[in-house]
């Protein structure tokens, strides 16, 4: 052993020494015996382990140790690469799915080889394997012997990793199905829409696409659970420029493989579901709704909420507002490029000779930074055949007219926001949600949307109110919403005294059936 060692540390003497001898001028250092000192030094190393080194010995030492590392390392980086695919084999067979995904995405050889079929049918036969009444667990070989009558071998290679995460998808569906069931009488959504966004670990992202192509993916910083939406927030310091950017495309993010009694990991595969795309490259000419001394805020339909910094014109922050009809579908059954397709609607016929204009519900949120300033829901709303009127249904919710029907604003009204660094409070902004029900109680009409409270040139027609008027609208394809609110200087808030909605006739004609 201790020969070999010499022999070890003699290599790496004569390496060194060939290192630094152009350094020097060539030949041994001066001073030194040469080898015939080397051999006399590696003699005296071997045989007196108690004697003390000398400097040299210790610079042989320290470049014996780093020369057998690096040796090391690049062997490393090499080898595995270089590894018989049996072994690799046997290495990617303790991995688990997540982990299995990853390496395939290495390189093209650990793909194919990540894409065995005995592997995966083993993943897939444990997972779904059918369940036991007796306490006996079968070793790995056993289960995977027991599901060999599904073939591996005439099955193309990744035939099984399709099969399990085709059915790890499927099983995310129909739990997230059955915790969807239950619906609330008041606002005709799922009750346990939250929990539902919890244990699928969804969350979402937006894609900012420039003009030559490049793509910026950027996953949500900030989200809050209101009643019956959710608002969800972006914001950081390497935003692109917003004068290369065309296009913003707002998406669902869920990790393929749920288990809800434990996190995601945070490598794990994700699957990407687009909700809405919106154009950016004529921001700045499109409806400023609001701003403060740092920042200027403009609404894209729909619910999408994009702020600038008011000195360069960059971005700041975007808000999405995202409604909870159908937003766990939306976010989680679409595709990166295809939005997710509601069920056709099967119209209720019905010979009421005003069917379709009567026996409306609505519940309204209004809030702004996680404030609530009005949460109502109003009962047995109707109209008639004579409030047709260009294209629209006109639905009163709140009278003009009626003192008693007037309904204040709680708190200061106005949109909270903040980035990293700063944070601020827009005046007269909010976010509006609106749940309409049927008859039925079947959701008719939802949106959440960021709304603006602009000053009235003139009051309308009605009773004289001490105090200034301000008009509330929104409009979309299915109706629009109209509000005038009064402020009070005496007790410095907001009244509502009118809220109406137009719903499209073309809306009505198609939900009902009828033909208005």
């Amino acid at each position: 052993m201790a020969t070999g060692r010499g022999r070890i540390l003699r290599q790496h003497w004569l390496g060194l020494q060939a290192q630094r001898g152009p350094l020097l001028g060539g030949g041994w250092p001066r001073g030194s015996a040469g080898p015939a000192a080397w051999r006399a030094g590696a003699t005296g190393f071997r045989k007196g382990p108690g004697v003390k080194s000398s400097a040299g010995h210790t610079a042989v030492k320290q470049y014996a140790r780093h020369g057998q590392h690096s040796e090391k390392s690049s062997n490393c980086s090499i080898s595995l690469d270089r590894m018989p695919s049996e072994i690799l084999l046997k290495i990617f067979s303790y991995l688990d799915a997540v982990n299995l995904l990853c390496a395939g995405c290495v390189s093209r050889r650990f793909y194919h080889l990540a894409n065995d079929n005995f592997i995966w049918l083993r993943i897939y036969s444990t997972v779904f394997s059918p369940k036991r009444s007796n306490w006996k667990v079968n070793s790995v070989e056993e289960t995977t012997v027991s599901v060999s009558g599904l073939s591996v071998e005439d099955k193309e290679a990744g035939y099984w990793k399709k099969e399990y995460i085709a059915k790890q998808i499927t099983s995310v569906k129909t739990a997230l199905a059955q915790v969807l069931q239950p619906v609330s009488p008041y606002t005709g959504l799922p009750v346990k829409t939250k929990e539902a966004l919890r244990i699928s670990g969804l969350g979402w992202a937006i894609v900012l696409r420039e003009k030559s192509g490049k793509e910026y993916i950027m996953q949500h910083v900030d989200l809050s659970l209101n009643d019956t939406s959710v608002t969800v927030v972006w914001y950081g310091k390497n935003w692109p420029c917003l004068a290369t950017l065309t296009t913003l495309d707002l998406c669902g993010v869920t990790p393929v493989f749920m288990d809800r009694h434990k996190p995601p990991a945070k490598n794990g595969p994700r699957w990407y579901s687009l909700i809405a795309k919106y154009d950016l490259s004529h921001l700045t000419e499109s409806t400023m709704i609001g701003c403060d001394r740092l920042v200027q805020i403009f609404c894209l339909h729909p619910g999408l909420l994009v702020g600038l910094w008011k000195k360069e014109e960059e971005l700041a922050f975007v808000m999405a507002n995202l409604h909870f009809h159908h937003l766990v579908e939306r976010s989680t059954l679409g595709s990166a490029s295809v939005p997710y397709e509601l069920p056709l609607h099967s119209p209720f016929l019905d010979d009421s000779p005003e069917y379709g204009l009567h026996g409306y519900q609505l519940h309204v949120d209004m809030h702004g930074g996680g404030v609530f300033y009005l949460c109502g829901t109003f009962r047995n709303l109707f109209t008639k055949k004579g409030c047709i009127e260009d294209g629209y249904v006109k639905l009163v919710v709140i009278n003009f007219k009626n003192n008693r029907e007037h309904l204040p604003l709680i708190g200061k009204v106005g949109l909270a926001w903040r980035t990293n660094i700063f944070d601020g409070f827009i005046k007269s902004c909010s976010i509006v949600d609106i749940t309409l029900l049927d008859e039925h109680r079947k959701p008719f009409w939802c949106l959440s949307s960021p709304v603006c409270m602009r000053s009235a040139a003139c009051p309308s027609d009605g009773p004289n109110f001490l105090g200034q008027t301000y008009y509330v609208d929104y409009m979309d394809t299915e109706g629009r919403v109209h509000a005038e609110l009064v402020w009070i200087e005496e007790t410095e808030e907001y009244f509502i005294v009118s809220l109406v909605l137009y719903l499209s006739v073309a809306k009505i004609n198609h939900w009902f059936g009828t033909e208005y």
